[in-house]
Protein backbone atom coordinates (compact mmCIF):
# COMPACT_ATOMS: atom_id res chain seq x y z
CA UNK A 1 0.00 0.00 0.00
CA UNK A 2 1.37 3.59 -0.88
CA UNK A 3 2.24 5.67 1.47
CA UNK A 4 -0.22 8.51 2.37
CA UNK A 5 1.06 11.40 4.71
CA UNK A 6 -0.72 14.35 5.86
CA UNK A 7 1.90 16.70 3.44
CA UNK A 8 -0.25 15.95 0.68
CA UNK A 9 -3.31 17.48 1.85
CA UNK A 10 -3.71 21.33 2.65
CA UNK A 11 -4.50 20.98 6.02
CA UNK A 12 -2.94 23.16 8.91
CA UNK A 13 -0.02 20.59 9.86
CA UNK A 14 -0.58 21.79 13.43
CA UNK A 15 -3.60 20.80 13.90
CA UNK A 16 -4.84 17.00 15.01
CA UNK A 17 -7.66 17.14 12.40
CA UNK A 18 -10.15 14.23 13.14
CA UNK A 19 -13.21 15.89 11.70
CA UNK A 20 -12.83 14.99 8.37
CA UNK A 21 -16.09 14.13 8.32
CA UNK A 22 -17.83 18.06 8.23
CA UNK A 23 -16.50 19.25 5.09
CA UNK A 24 -13.84 17.20 4.03
CA UNK A 25 -10.51 17.69 3.13
CA UNK A 26 -8.60 18.01 -0.36
CA UNK A 27 -5.41 16.78 -1.44
CA UNK A 28 -3.01 18.86 -2.78
CA UNK A 29 -2.80 17.59 -6.78
CA UNK A 30 -6.84 17.24 -6.63
CA UNK A 31 -7.05 20.82 -5.64
CA UNK A 32 -4.50 21.51 -8.58
CA UNK A 33 -6.60 19.57 -10.61
CA UNK A 34 -9.29 21.85 -9.56
CA UNK A 35 -7.90 25.20 -10.41
CA UNK A 36 -6.25 24.21 -13.98
CA UNK A 37 -10.13 23.66 -14.59
CA UNK A 38 -10.95 27.36 -13.50
CA UNK A 39 -8.05 28.67 -15.42
CA UNK A 40 -9.18 27.17 -18.48
CA UNK A 41 -12.72 28.29 -18.12
CA UNK A 42 -11.52 31.49 -17.31
CA UNK A 43 -9.24 31.94 -20.53
CA UNK A 44 -12.17 31.39 -22.80
CA UNK A 45 -15.34 30.88 -21.28
CA UNK A 46 -17.52 31.06 -24.07
CA UNK A 47 -15.93 28.01 -26.15
CA UNK A 48 -15.73 26.27 -22.86
CA UNK A 49 -19.37 26.52 -21.65
CA UNK A 50 -20.86 26.70 -24.66
CA UNK A 51 -18.96 23.40 -26.84
CA UNK A 52 -16.80 22.09 -24.63
CA UNK A 53 -18.36 21.65 -21.70
CA UNK A 54 -21.21 19.09 -22.36
CA UNK A 55 -18.37 16.63 -22.93
CA UNK A 56 -16.32 17.28 -19.87
CA UNK A 57 -19.76 16.58 -18.13
CA UNK A 58 -20.03 13.67 -19.30
CA UNK A 59 -16.67 12.22 -19.08
CA UNK A 60 -17.30 13.08 -15.06
CA UNK A 61 -20.51 11.03 -14.55
CA UNK A 62 -19.01 8.52 -16.79
CA UNK A 63 -16.14 8.31 -14.24
CA UNK A 64 -18.67 9.27 -10.97
CA UNK A 65 -20.83 6.62 -12.63
CA UNK A 66 -17.99 3.74 -12.74
CA UNK A 67 -17.08 4.53 -9.20
CA UNK A 68 -21.02 4.29 -7.61
CA UNK A 69 -21.94 1.35 -10.26
CA UNK A 70 -24.78 3.80 -11.24
CA UNK A 71 -25.75 4.61 -14.70
CA UNK A 72 -24.25 8.41 -16.00
CA UNK A 73 -27.74 9.15 -17.20
CA UNK A 74 -29.01 8.94 -14.29
CA UNK A 75 -26.64 11.46 -12.11
CA UNK A 76 -27.00 14.79 -11.57
CA UNK A 77 -24.13 17.07 -9.81
CA UNK A 78 -25.07 19.44 -7.43
CA UNK A 79 -23.57 21.51 -5.12
CA UNK A 80 -23.83 19.14 -1.71
CA UNK A 81 -26.05 16.69 -0.61
CA UNK A 82 -28.64 19.17 1.04
CA UNK A 83 -29.63 20.63 -2.16
CA UNK A 84 -30.21 17.17 -3.15
CA UNK A 85 -32.41 16.26 -0.46
CA UNK A 86 -34.39 20.05 -1.24
CA UNK A 87 -34.73 19.07 -5.18
CA UNK A 88 -36.44 15.76 -3.97
CA UNK A 89 -38.67 17.09 -1.34
CA UNK A 90 -39.78 19.85 -3.45
CA UNK A 91 -40.67 17.67 -6.35
CA UNK A 92 -43.24 15.36 -4.26
CA UNK A 93 -46.08 17.26 -4.12
CA UNK A 94 -47.04 16.71 -0.43
CA UNK A 95 -50.18 16.19 0.35
CA UNK A 96 -52.08 16.65 3.91
CA UNK A 97 -51.21 13.63 6.03
CA UNK A 98 -48.55 12.02 3.81
CA UNK A 99 -45.86 10.78 5.94
CA UNK A 100 -42.16 10.76 5.58
CA UNK A 101 -40.76 8.58 7.81
CA UNK A 102 -37.22 9.16 9.19
CA UNK A 103 -35.05 8.91 12.45
CA UNK A 104 -34.15 11.02 15.06
CA UNK A 105 -30.47 10.79 14.03
CA UNK A 106 -31.03 12.88 10.45
CA UNK A 107 -28.69 15.82 9.94
CA UNK A 108 -30.40 19.10 11.22
CA UNK A 109 -30.12 21.38 8.06
CA UNK A 110 -32.40 18.47 6.52
CA UNK A 111 -34.72 17.79 9.28
CA UNK A 112 -35.57 21.61 8.75
CA UNK A 113 -36.12 21.21 5.02
CA UNK A 114 -38.77 18.37 5.70
CA UNK A 115 -40.13 20.85 8.92
CA UNK A 116 -40.72 23.71 6.31
CA UNK A 117 -42.49 21.68 3.54
CA UNK A 118 -44.71 19.53 6.51
CA UNK A 119 -45.86 23.03 7.91
CA UNK A 120 -46.89 24.55 4.64
CA UNK A 121 -48.75 21.20 2.95
CA UNK A 122 -49.91 19.25 6.04
CA UNK A 123 -47.66 16.18 5.60
CA UNK A 124 -46.16 14.77 8.53
CA UNK A 125 -42.48 14.66 9.22
CA UNK A 126 -42.22 11.22 11.60
CA UNK A 127 -38.62 11.14 13.47
CA UNK A 128 -38.31 7.49 14.55
CA UNK A 129 -36.44 7.60 18.07
CA UNK A 130 -33.85 4.45 17.56
CA UNK A 131 -33.23 2.41 20.41
CA UNK A 132 -28.99 2.53 21.58
CA UNK A 133 -27.35 0.60 21.68
CA UNK A 134 -27.77 -1.27 18.22
CA UNK A 135 -26.62 -5.37 17.89
CA UNK A 136 -28.10 -6.26 15.09
CA UNK A 137 -28.77 -5.11 11.82
CA UNK A 138 -31.95 -7.08 11.42
CA UNK A 139 -33.26 -6.24 14.36
CA UNK A 140 -32.20 -1.87 13.50
CA UNK A 141 -34.21 -3.30 10.26
CA UNK A 142 -37.03 -4.53 11.77
CA UNK A 143 -37.10 -1.49 14.36
CA UNK A 144 -37.37 0.96 11.50
CA UNK A 145 -40.07 -0.62 9.26
CA UNK A 146 -42.38 -1.16 12.07
CA UNK A 147 -42.86 2.46 12.05
CA UNK A 148 -44.45 2.34 8.43
CA UNK A 149 -47.65 2.93 7.88
CA UNK A 150 -50.36 3.00 5.61
CA UNK A 151 -50.07 6.78 4.94
CA UNK A 152 -45.89 6.62 4.81
CA UNK A 153 -45.33 8.45 1.31
CA UNK A 154 -41.55 8.35 1.65
CA UNK A 155 -38.63 6.56 3.74
CA UNK A 156 -36.04 9.41 3.65
CA UNK A 157 -32.76 8.01 5.95
CA UNK A 158 -29.15 8.68 6.32
CA UNK A 159 -26.75 6.00 4.95
CA UNK A 160 -24.53 6.88 7.83
CA UNK A 161 -26.09 9.75 9.94
CA UNK A 162 -24.10 12.39 10.83
CA UNK A 163 -24.04 13.09 14.65
CA UNK A 164 -23.65 9.44 15.59
CA UNK A 165 -22.08 7.97 12.57
CA UNK A 166 -24.62 4.72 12.53
CA UNK A 167 -24.70 3.09 9.60
CA UNK A 168 -28.37 2.43 8.51
CA UNK A 169 -29.77 -0.63 7.02
CA UNK A 170 -31.14 1.17 4.06
CA UNK A 171 -30.24 -1.75 1.29
CA UNK A 172 -33.32 -3.86 3.26
CA UNK A 173 -35.24 -0.75 3.92
CA UNK A 174 -34.65 0.30 0.29
CA UNK A 175 -36.04 -3.44 -0.80
CA UNK A 176 -38.56 -3.66 1.27
CA UNK A 177 -39.91 -0.26 0.59
CA UNK A 178 -39.96 -0.80 -3.47
CA UNK A 179 -42.37 -3.87 -2.42
CA UNK A 180 -44.34 -2.10 -0.53
CA UNK A 181 -44.91 0.92 -3.40
CA UNK A 182 -42.86 3.39 -0.92
CA UNK A 183 -40.79 6.43 -2.21
CA UNK A 184 -37.42 6.05 -0.20
CA UNK A 185 -34.55 8.90 -0.54
CA UNK A 186 -31.16 8.33 0.93
CA UNK A 187 -29.00 10.82 2.21
CA UNK A 188 -25.15 9.43 1.67
CA UNK A 189 -23.42 12.87 2.45
CA UNK A 190 -21.01 10.69 4.46
CA UNK A 191 -21.20 7.40 2.06
CA UNK A 192 -19.37 7.62 -1.27
CA UNK A 193 -15.99 7.09 -0.30
CA UNK A 194 -16.23 5.57 2.79
CA UNK A 195 -17.98 2.13 2.11
CA UNK A 196 -18.47 0.53 -1.34
CA UNK A 197 -21.75 1.34 -2.97
CA UNK A 198 -23.71 0.16 -6.06
CA UNK A 199 -26.53 2.07 -6.51
CA UNK A 200 -27.92 0.39 -9.33
CA UNK A 201 -28.35 -2.79 -7.10
CA UNK A 202 -29.74 -0.93 -4.31
CA UNK A 203 -33.59 -0.52 -5.33
CA UNK A 204 -33.57 3.02 -4.06
CA UNK A 205 -35.54 5.96 -5.58
CA UNK A 206 -33.49 9.13 -4.89
CA UNK A 207 -29.84 8.73 -3.21
CA UNK A 208 -27.75 11.78 -3.01
CA UNK A 209 -23.97 11.88 -1.52
CA UNK A 210 -21.23 14.26 -1.46
CA UNK A 211 -17.79 13.68 -3.19
CA UNK A 212 -16.22 16.89 -1.64
CA UNK A 213 -16.14 14.64 1.80
CA UNK A 214 -15.26 11.25 1.81
CA UNK A 215 -14.38 11.04 -2.01
CA UNK A 216 -11.60 13.70 -1.18
CA UNK A 217 -12.83 16.22 -4.25
CA UNK A 218 -13.09 19.91 -3.77
CA UNK A 219 -16.08 21.49 -2.22
CA UNK A 220 -19.25 21.97 -4.23
CA UNK A 221 -19.24 18.49 -5.70
CA UNK A 222 -22.19 16.28 -5.17
CA UNK A 223 -24.94 14.02 -7.13
CA UNK A 224 -28.23 13.10 -7.17
CA UNK A 225 -29.23 9.51 -8.31
CA UNK A 226 -32.84 8.95 -9.41
CA UNK A 227 -34.04 5.87 -10.68
CA UNK A 228 -35.70 6.02 -14.11
CA UNK A 229 -38.93 5.49 -13.45
CA UNK A 230 -39.05 8.14 -10.81
CA UNK A 231 -36.98 11.09 -13.24
CA UNK A 232 -40.29 12.11 -13.61
CA UNK A 233 -40.83 13.19 -10.38
CA UNK A 234 -38.18 15.52 -10.38
CA UNK A 235 -38.19 19.42 -10.39
CA UNK A 236 -35.45 21.81 -10.74
CA UNK A 237 -34.99 24.06 -8.20
CA UNK A 238 -34.06 26.89 -10.56
CA UNK A 239 -35.85 26.69 -14.34
CA UNK A 240 -33.07 27.71 -17.10
CA UNK A 241 -32.13 26.49 -20.80
CA UNK A 242 -32.14 22.76 -19.44
CA UNK A 243 -35.38 22.90 -19.69
CA UNK A 244 -35.70 22.41 -23.20
CA UNK A 245 -32.48 20.28 -23.01
CA UNK A 246 -30.74 22.43 -26.05
CA UNK A 247 -27.51 21.69 -24.40
CA UNK A 248 -27.64 18.07 -24.42
CA UNK A 249 -25.80 16.05 -21.98
CA UNK A 250 -27.02 12.95 -23.36
CA UNK A 251 -29.68 12.55 -20.28
CA UNK A 252 -32.90 14.96 -20.06
CA UNK A 253 -32.79 14.51 -16.49
CA UNK A 254 -29.42 15.62 -16.28
CA UNK A 255 -29.87 18.42 -18.64
CA UNK A 256 -33.05 19.49 -16.22
CA UNK A 257 -31.27 19.48 -13.44
CA UNK A 258 -27.49 20.47 -13.86
CA UNK A 259 -28.48 23.69 -16.46
CA UNK A 260 -29.80 26.21 -14.02
CA UNK A 261 -27.64 29.46 -15.29
CA UNK A 262 -23.94 30.16 -15.54
CA UNK A 263 -22.21 28.54 -12.79
CA UNK A 264 -18.14 27.46 -12.00
CA UNK A 265 -18.26 23.22 -13.24
CA UNK A 266 -14.49 23.12 -11.74
CA UNK A 267 -15.95 21.05 -8.66
CA UNK A 268 -17.64 18.03 -9.76
CA UNK A 269 -15.08 17.98 -12.87
CA UNK A 270 -12.11 17.40 -10.63
CA UNK A 271 -14.02 14.41 -9.65
CA UNK A 272 -12.20 11.84 -12.25
CA UNK A 273 -9.09 13.12 -10.39
CA UNK A 274 -10.15 12.52 -6.75
CA UNK A 275 -11.11 8.70 -8.29
CA UNK A 276 -7.93 8.81 -9.38
CA UNK A 277 -5.98 9.75 -6.34
CA UNK A 278 -8.07 6.72 -4.25
CA UNK A 279 -7.44 4.49 -6.78
CA UNK A 280 -3.37 5.16 -6.88
CA UNK A 281 -2.90 4.85 -3.20
CA UNK A 282 -5.56 1.66 -2.84
CA UNK A 283 -7.70 3.32 -1.00
CA UNK A 284 -9.45 0.16 0.21
CA UNK A 285 -6.49 -0.83 2.46
CA UNK A 286 -6.53 2.75 3.54
CA UNK A 287 -10.29 2.85 4.31
CA UNK A 288 -8.98 -0.62 6.35
CA UNK A 289 -6.62 0.97 8.37
CA UNK A 290 -8.37 3.87 8.99
CA UNK A 291 -11.25 1.96 10.73
CA UNK A 292 -8.80 -0.03 13.20
CA UNK A 293 -7.10 3.01 14.18
CA UNK A 294 -10.95 4.10 14.66
CA UNK A 295 -11.83 1.21 16.43
CA UNK A 296 -8.92 1.83 19.01
CA UNK A 297 -9.64 5.59 19.40
CA UNK A 298 -13.52 4.72 20.38
CA UNK A 299 -12.04 1.61 22.71
CA UNK A 300 -10.01 4.36 24.60
CA UNK A 301 -12.27 6.73 24.89
CA UNK A 302 -14.70 4.45 26.05
CA UNK A 303 -12.34 2.71 28.45
CA UNK A 304 -11.75 6.74 29.54
CA UNK A 305 -15.41 7.33 30.02
CA UNK A 306 -17.05 4.01 31.54
CA UNK A 307 -19.82 4.25 29.02
CA UNK A 308 -20.48 1.54 26.69
CA UNK A 309 -20.69 2.32 23.21
CA UNK A 310 -23.64 2.72 20.73
CA UNK A 311 -22.81 -0.41 18.69
CA UNK A 312 -20.46 -2.71 18.51
CA UNK A 313 -16.93 -1.87 18.13
CA UNK A 314 -15.66 -4.86 16.52
CA UNK A 315 -18.88 -4.44 13.54
CA UNK A 316 -19.16 -2.66 10.41
CA UNK A 317 -21.61 -0.24 11.99
CA UNK A 318 -19.36 2.33 11.22
CA UNK A 319 -16.68 2.76 8.73
CA UNK A 320 -14.38 5.52 8.99
CA UNK A 321 -16.35 7.78 11.23
CA UNK A 322 -17.53 6.79 15.09
CA UNK A 323 -19.24 7.74 17.99
CA UNK A 324 -19.54 7.29 21.51
CA UNK A 325 -21.05 9.02 24.22
CA UNK A 326 -19.80 10.94 27.07
CA UNK A 327 -20.80 11.74 30.37
CA UNK A 328 -22.48 15.34 30.92
CA UNK A 329 -20.17 18.17 30.54
CA UNK A 330 -20.17 21.50 29.20
CA UNK A 331 -19.97 20.31 25.60
CA UNK A 332 -18.75 23.96 24.53
CA UNK A 333 -16.35 24.25 26.79
CA UNK A 334 -14.90 21.10 26.04
CA UNK A 335 -14.78 21.34 22.46
CA UNK A 336 -13.39 24.77 22.61
CA UNK A 337 -10.43 23.78 25.00
CA UNK A 338 -9.83 20.68 23.12
CA UNK A 339 -8.86 23.26 20.22
CA UNK A 340 -7.26 25.75 22.40
CA UNK A 341 -5.05 23.68 24.32
CA UNK A 342 -4.43 21.09 22.57
CA UNK A 343 -4.77 21.80 18.67
CA UNK A 344 -7.55 18.98 18.05
CA UNK A 345 -10.58 19.82 15.82
CA UNK A 346 -13.43 17.30 16.49
CA UNK A 347 -17.19 17.48 16.88
CA UNK A 348 -19.12 16.93 20.25
CA UNK A 349 -22.77 16.33 18.89
CA UNK A 350 -26.00 15.99 20.95
CA UNK A 351 -29.35 13.79 20.66
CA UNK A 352 -31.89 14.73 22.98
CA UNK A 353 -29.54 14.45 26.26
CA UNK A 354 -27.19 12.28 25.01
CA UNK A 355 -23.85 13.71 23.90
CA UNK A 356 -21.30 11.91 21.84
CA UNK A 357 -17.73 13.01 20.31
CA UNK A 358 -17.50 12.07 16.73
CA UNK A 359 -14.07 10.63 15.43
CA UNK A 360 -13.18 11.07 11.90
CA UNK A 361 -9.70 9.08 10.24
CA UNK A 362 -9.10 9.50 7.04
CA UNK A 363 -5.82 8.08 5.27
CA UNK A 364 -3.30 10.62 6.86
CA UNK A 365 -4.38 10.43 10.24
CA UNK A 366 -1.99 8.51 12.59
CA UNK A 367 -1.62 6.92 15.90
CA UNK A 368 -0.59 9.32 17.43
CA UNK A 369 -3.48 12.26 16.51
CA UNK A 370 -5.06 9.37 18.01
CA UNK A 371 -2.68 9.47 21.76
CA UNK A 372 -3.40 12.89 21.53
CA UNK A 373 -6.93 13.10 21.82
CA UNK A 374 -7.01 10.17 24.60
CA UNK A 375 -4.21 12.00 26.72
CA UNK A 376 -6.44 15.33 26.18
CA UNK A 377 -9.81 13.61 27.02
CA UNK A 378 -8.33 11.84 30.17
CA UNK A 379 -7.26 15.92 31.46
CA UNK A 380 -10.02 17.67 30.02
CA UNK A 381 -13.39 15.44 30.91
CA UNK A 382 -13.25 15.61 34.95
CA UNK A 383 -12.69 19.15 34.73
CA UNK A 384 -15.86 20.02 32.20
CA UNK A 385 -17.90 17.51 33.92
CA UNK A 386 -21.33 19.29 35.27
CA UNK A 387 -23.22 16.00 36.54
Amino acid sequence: MPSLSKDLFLLDPNIVFLNHGSFGACPKEVFQVYQDWQLRLEHQPVRFLGREYAQHDLNAREALGAYLHATPADLAYVPNATYGVNLVARSLALQPGDEILTTDHEYGACDYTWEMLCRKTGAIYKKHALHLPVTSTADLLDEIWQAVTPRTRLIYLSHITSPTALRLPVEGLCARARSAGILTLIDGAHAPGQIPLDLNALQVDFYTGNCHKWMLAPKGSAFLYTHPSVQHLVEPLVVSWGYHAEQSSGSRYTDYLQWTGTRDPAAHLTVPAAIGFMDEYDWPAQQKGCHALLQKALEGISEITGLPPIYPLDSDFYAQMGAVPLPECDTTLLKNRLYDEYSIEIPITKIDSRTFIRVSIQAYNTAKDVDQLLHALKILLPQVNIS
